[in-house]
């Protein structure tokens, strides 16, 4: 039966009926994939914002000098487009599966995707980039 409140302990059923942890070690190793998974989500995400800046710069450098019918431009636009769409795809369905990882209930492995997004956060997130991303974007809303 499945918990409707948070419990504690090693018995536990994560996202599908195979996965199923009765032993610590199984608990335990099931716990550290998903802290690793949680880091693995922000660093696709800084793989994104980096693509996106990157576009960004990249055409408000197009100046006076650049042509007006550009093929290579062209493509490069839909290749770093690509890109994005891809990695918002990995990172949604990342974000979707931890999601119901959580919905188990179970207080280690909230604890363990908290923590996994956290450390992932301090080491792949900068705070400076975002920001930049965000005037890079010529967004005047600093929350997007």
């Amino acid at each position: 039966m499945m918990h409707m409140t948070f419990y504690w302990g090693k018995d536990a059923t994560l996202l599908f009926d195979g996965w199923k942890t009765t032993t610590w070690l199984g608990y335990g190793l099931s716990l550290l994939a998903l802290f690793l998974l949680a880091a693995f989500y922000q660093y696709i995400e800084r793989l994104r914002i980096s693509i996106q800046t990157a576009s960004a710069v990249n055409s408000l450098d197009s100046g006076v000098e650049a042509p007006l019918l550009s093929t290579s431009g062209f493509v490069k636009s839909r290749c770093r487009k690509l890109a994005v769409a891809a990695s918002f795809g990995v990172s949604s369905a990342i974000g979707y599966l931890l999601m119901l990882a959580v919905m188990s209930f179970n207080a280690g492995v909230f604890i363990a995707v908290v923590l996994g997004l956290t450390v992932g956060y301090l080491v792949f997130r900068d705070v400076d980039g975002d920001v930049v991303a965000a005037v890079a974007r010529q967004n005047t809303c600093a929350c997007a």
